[in-house]
């Protein structure tokens, strides 16, 4: 099935002449082209102002109806103007004239969190909004427009050269931007962001536009919006709602605005069409969106130390605080509620670690490391000045992991356990802030912290359990002294839990004797005036312990990790250049950095394993099956069992029937795409993208066709959630629902028909 998958190779002339030259390295270097096409075909993250140059042709081979200025046009709307990031982490879009945005539930998870209780959950029972005035205003929530993207490099690199040292480099690039944002004097509303590209290479400047003004507008009830929960995440078949309703609003002059009852819905330059028709096997999709982070282009040193070294520790780690919080949520309703958000950001990252090592090990991501670091170094060899500046690259990343494995482990362990895990340990290191502000600053720099720090708390103790991190803090912390790390980064952990007896008995006196875990000593301790708050913090155990554990790591593994890590970071600057230059036949797209892209592929099923197939399309038959009356992963709401069972589908379900949920394509997505739409061949919406499949995870290291799919729900179930399941019809009626496949099917079948009048009116 993944064959299907490949983009179609094009054979030249001039390719032909040269394989009659029957020369053999030529012919070597050949084989390995096509090697290299095949493996990596449907891969990219593509920047949608290049896609003219670089991919137009390749998405129209691929069924794709549009033009590159459809997608991104700074003098027309196009699909961008559609497009926006949500909150800075995830994606969204607009879906009709009156600023509707679509997004996914687990994007929105905080704000549904943020208007629930016990006594009016929404996470329980999902919310509609029956009219715009019942619409829920959001406490920090902004949502950001892409108003054009441009290539800044020759400006940014002005002055740079070879001989520079890394710091020189930085600086001068520093200046050059600020230099250049003084001169650009953006229009109100308007902001400049200028981000490095291929590792410090290129450089592009994007103008962007914020709105504050986001209101919650629907959201399914998590026994849909998080069908399968944990144990289905990252796993086809998948049958989860996965996605909320929010609205822009603005000033009345269309612009961004603080929030106010005058504001008026955002009047979008672009909103997408909603397909009916559905999807097949072999359909064109579109994935545009902000991924947040990829490394593809990274050394097999680095590889082999991500898959043998850090991610196992993490992946433990996790493992731990995991099994602590879910017997307590499992215990509790009211914990559930107060944990689900936490819960879900410490367990999606933990089996994204799982299977992206399964991933590597079965597309056997360093044999293709090495496979393709052979031929960089063949090619080396056969030009002179090339090999001097590029010939050492992989041997200096070889020493620098090795150098860099002991710091980058320790690091791991003290992001993962002090800064992560133990909720508590993070509050204790602002106390530690607090302090050193008002050493260097005075009252001034304590009290303005303060002031950002509060409402933070605030929130913090509304959803903190001190029982249950005390038992995360005993567990991780004793996991921290037996761990194979650097000796000094642990400080006197061991000797203090064993003064105490233990460390369960260590973390009860911790908790017991501290201000921290308690939110009205915490508040109370803030209000006093600002050195009797600083006495009181430099005597707790808990304050004082996270300043030993920071110092301690500051003196051992800091300093010492980040100089080795700019030294790898400039080898891969250079590396970059590398490939750039030796493989000029393959097109480069740029790692992913959180900045707009596009990704295109096909709808397409998968094989993970022997006798293991997987179809692209998963139905609401499937949920029923997984059905667990009760069960706070696989409950279905009574409603939505009562529309399956009388078949009371709408104009939702497929020409078999039946109601589609998800599906899968063979789109490079990442983190950051949560929320993305998944456009059709004709510029319509026809999904939402929320997931990747678990053993295709490592795309961010290895991209591999065989096996990589992102997993997006189907448009049509979330207009059969918000029609037939909520009774929303109002929100579809501001939709605009359109059937590209059928109308196509009569165009062709009525050409013929026109061809013959055209004929005889001529003949007449």
């Amino acid at each position: 099935m993944a064959n299907n998958t490949v983009l179609p190779l094009t054979i030249t002339k001039l390719t032909i002449k040269i394989i009659m030259l029957k020369n053999s390295r030529i012919l070597l270097t050949l084989c390995f082209i096509f090697i290299l096409k095949i493996s990596y075909a449907g891969e990219g993250m593509w920047l949608p102002q290049l896609l003219k140059a670089l991919n137009e042709g390749d998405m129209q081979s691929m069924g794709m109806k549009m033009s590159a200025e459809d997608v991104y046009s700074v003098n027309q709307g196009s699909l961008k103007d559609a497009i926006v990031h949500f909150n800075g982490g995830c994606t969204s879009e607009i879906i009709s004239s009156e600023g509707l945005l679509l997004t996914n539930h687990h994007c929105g998870y905080g704000q549904i969190q943020s208007h629930s209780s016990v006594e009016n959950n929404l996470l329980k029972n999902g919310f509609w909004a029956k009219s715009k005035k019942q619409e829920l205003p959001n406490d920090n929530l902004e949502v950001t427009f892409i108003v054009r993207i441009e290539d800044v490099s020759k400006i940014v690199l002005e002055g740079i050269t070879d001989q520079m040292s890394t710091k020189e480099r930085q600086s001068q690039i520093d200046k050059n931007i600020a230099s250049y944002k003084q001169r650009m004097r953006p229009i109100k509303h308007e902001e400049i962001e200028i981000k490095p590209f291929f590792k410090g290479n290129q450089y592009f400047m994007f103008v962007t536009m914020t709105y504050t003004d986001v209101r919650l507008v629907g959201t399914p009830p998590e026994s849909i919006g998080k069908f399968g929960s944990d144990t289905d995440n990252w796993v086809f078949p998948r049958h989860t709602g996965d996605f909320s309703l929010f609205r822009i609003y603005a000033g009345t002059d269309n612009m961004p605005a603080d929030y106010s009852i005058t504001n008026v819905p955002f009047k979008p330059k672009h909103f997408l069409p909603i397909s009916l028709d559905g999807v097949e096997e072999g359909d064109f999709t579109l994935v545009f969106g902000y991924p947040g982070r990829t490394n593809q282009y990274l050394p097999s040193s680095a590889v082999a130390q991500t898959m043998n070294v850090l991610n196992p520790a993490k992946i433990e780690i996790r493992d731990k605080a995991l099994k602590i919080v879910d017997a307590a949520m499992r215990s509790d309703e009211a914990i559930r509620l107060q944990y689900a958000s936490k819960f879900a950001r410490i367990a999606n990252y933990w089996k994204k670690w799982i299977g992206e090592n399964q991933g590597l090990k079965k597309s056997d991501a360093m044999g293709r490391k090495h496979k393709y670091e052979k031929e960089f170094i063949t090619r080396l060899k056969a030009d002179r000045t090339m090999h001097g500046k590029y010939g050492s690259l992989l041997d200096d990343f070889e020493k620098l992991y090795k150098e860099i494995e002991p710091y980058a482990l320790t690091r791991d362990y003290y992001n993962e356990i002090v800064r992560r895990n133990i909720e508590i340990m993070t509050v204790a290191s602002y106390m530690n802030r607090l302090e050193n502000l008002y050493a260097n600053n005075g009252a001034t720099g304590y009290n303005g912290f303060k002031a950002r720090l509060e409402p933070f708390l605030d929130n913090f103790y509304k959803n903190y359990r001190p029982e249950i991190d005390q038992k995360v803090f005993a567990s991780l912390m004793e996991m921290y002294v037996d761990a194979d790390i650097l000796d000094g980064a642990k400080g006197d952990l061991a000797a203090m839990a064993k003064k105490h007896g233990g460390f369960d008995k260590y973390a009860q006196s911790l908790f017991e004797s501290s201000f921290v875990p308690n939110k009205n000593q915490m508040f109370k301790l803030l209000s006093a005036a600002p050195k009797m708050a600083i006495e009181s913090m430099q005597k707790d155990p808990l304050v004082q312990l996270a300043k030993q554990l920071s110092d301690a790591y500051d003196a051992n593994v800091s300093t010492e990790y980040n100089n080795l890590n700019t030294k790898i970071n400039d080898l891969m600057r250079i590396y970059m250049e590398g490939q750039m230059e030796v493989f000029t036949e393959k097109k480069f797209f740029p790692d992913a950095n959180s900045t707009m892209r596009v990704s295109y592929g096909k709808v397409a099923g998968y094989s993970p394993r022997d006798a293991v197939t997987y179809n692209p399309v998963s139905y609401l038959d499937g949920a029923i099956e997984k059905y667990v009356p009760g069960d706070y992963e696989f409950d279905i709401p009574k409603k939505l069992l009562n529309l399956y069972e009388t078949k009371d589908y709408g104009q939702y379900a497929d020409s078999n029937g039946k109601v589609p949920i998800c599906f899968l394509g063979t789109n490079h997505t990442t983190g950051g795409n949560s929320g993305s739409p998944v456009i059709d061949a004709h510029g319509n919406l026809i999904g939402l993208n929320f997931d990747r499949v678990w053993e295709g995870t490592m795309s961010d290291i290895n991209y591999d066709a065989s096996i990589c799919r992102n997993i997006m729900v189907d448009a049509r179930y979330i207009l059969f959630i918000v029609d037939k399941f909520a009774g929303a019809t109002h929100l579809v009626k501001e939709m605009k629902l359109v059937h590209p496949k059928k109308d196509a099917k009569v165009i062709k079948m009525d050409a013929p028909k026109k061809k013959e009048k055209r004929r005889k009116k001529r003949r007449g």
